[in-house]
């Protein structure tokens, strides 16, 4: 993929970027080193000015910002507005709570382990690669990004190759707030240029949000070179629907998550799993919704679905779809590419999945609800887990004990229920399976590239 803003909306190819030489990488390296060495002796309080005023210039920068997005993703202008304020809240967030997180922890009693003192100390691990996907090209930076620098860490952004300016923000933002120079720097680099960064002696860890396939050569990478990482990778989240449940707020809450950010999200809800006696209702409320939206230019608050970020992913969903149909799948809406130029795919509901339909066990990135039918609670639970991945969850329930055993018995990093599935600053954020392992945001987010340092005091 080249290095390059492409508008999603019209295929129109605005800006190309050209990739780092060997000779620019090395010395962004080389900085990223030197910056390291002093960085980790600043202060708490200097860290969260400085994090503070990234706050504030996001705020200010919003609407460029947001447009920059919208035309880089094609996310609706809306929802681009949304991301930019949640980044500046994050930032506040880890900028007043960072040297609390990161307070030394007691270990145990003094006359426990023969000292007068025992504690451990988090400590920076240095410097770390960030490998960010395109579709939350701020957010999901970001939240790395805050409690990272927060903890006295380097950054170090290889972003998608689709959003090279709002990459190169990212460099241009913590600078502006005052971080040392090299603190955090923007590669633009292709893919195939990862695993020698990677390998780097001077890359102390990494993290990568992304495919499984990535994940699992990241993974390999850092196994290799016995360095620690954290891995976010793909979702085929369960929204399981019960009789007790409140229908018109399920429904809503559901086209929202299945359509946000145009249906391209990891922890969207993507199988839609409701008790046979809700069904029909749920079904049909479900239909009628995603049949209200509008699709169309993203810039345009009028719209609710912009286009999909990239021509290939248009073609897989479109592949995913047409499987399923060709196996016997019923489309109740939607299901056909939208004519006109841009990568467009309206939003669709499809049943009667079975497991021979590669929509049942692969992650579909689009508008794309598959509504299943079970007959009792056990039934829906072994469907939600029927699945390599184990990102978010969802359930709507108005019974104490079925939620109880949702939230005993679903396989995901995280179970949210009769709300919708959501990533906020302080909740650990991540899954299980082969949605990747590690934690974002919340404290376990800030100590994950932390040397956790037992301090023995006789």
């Amino acid at each position: 993929m080249p290095i390059a803003t492409i508008n999603p909306a019209t295929g129109e190819t605005l800006r190309t970027f050209d990739a780092l030489t060997e000779v620019e990488l090395e010395s962004r390296l080389a900085r990223a080193v030197d910056a390291s060495a002093k960085y980790r002796l600043s202060t708490f309080a200097q860290r969260s000015g400085w994090l503070h005023r990234a706050a504030d210039l996001l705020t200010q920068d919003r609407e460029d910002l947001a447009k920059l997005m919208t035309t880089e993703m094609g996310k609706t202008l809306t929802s681009a507005l949304a991301e930019v304020d949640k980044c500046a809240a994050a930032c506040h967030w880890f900028a007043d709570r960072g040297e609390a997180l990161l307070a030394d922890e007691a270990l145990a009693e003094p006359g426990e382990v023969n000292a007068s003192r025992a504690f451990v100390r988090y400590q920076p691990l240095g410097v770390v690669l960030a490998i960010m996907p395109w579709n939350f090209p701020l957010w999901q930076a970001m939240r790395f990004a805050a409690p990272a620098l927060m903890a006295g860490n380097v950054g170090l952004l290889k972003h998608a190759s689709n959003v090279p300016q709002t990459a190169a923000y990212f460099e241009e933002l913590f600078a502006t707030a005052g971080f040392p120079p090299g603190v955090f720097q923007t590669l633009l680099i292709g893919s195939e240029a990862v695993e020698e960064v990677l390998r780097d002696d001077r890359v102390d860890a990494a993290t990568l949000t992304g495919s499984v396939a990535a994940g699992a050569a990241v993974a390999a990478i850092a196994g290799a070179a016995i360095k620690p990482i954290v891995l976010e990778l793909g979702g085929s989240d369960p929204f399981i629907v019960m009789p007790s449940a409140d229908l018109a707020a399920a429904v809503q809450v559901a086209t929202r998550s299945r359509c946000q950010n145009n249906g391209q999200s990891c922890i969207a809800a993507k199988r839609f799993i409701v008790h046979h006696a809700a069904y029909d209702a749920f079904a049909a409320g479900l239909v009628e919704a995603m049949n209200a939206l509008t699709v169309g230019d993203p810039l345009d608050d009028a719209t609710d679905i912009g286009p999909l970020a990239t021509e290939q992913g248009r073609l897989d969903v479109e592949e995913l779809v047409a499987d399923a149909v060709a196996k016997g799948a019923t489309l109740l809406c939607g299901g056909r590419r939208l004519k006109g130029p841009g990568w467009f795919f309206p939003p669709t509901v499809i049943t009667e999945i079975t497991p021979d339909m590669r929509l049942f066990g692969e992650e579909v990135f689009g508008p794309v609800a598959a509504v299943y039918r079970v007959a009792s609670i056990e039934a829906a639970i072994n469907l939600a887990n029927a699945t390599e991945f184990g990102l978010g969850s969802n359930a709507w329930t108005r019974d104490v004990d079925e939620q109880s055993r949702f939230v005993r018995d679903l396989e995901a990093g995280a179970v949210f229920i009769n709300g919708m599935t959501t990533s906020f600053a302080p909740l650990p954020f991540g899954g299980v399976k082969r949605s990747g392992y590690g934690r974002e945001l919340a404290a376990h987010g800030v100590k994950a590239f932390c040397n956790a340092k037992t301090v023995w005091v006789a």
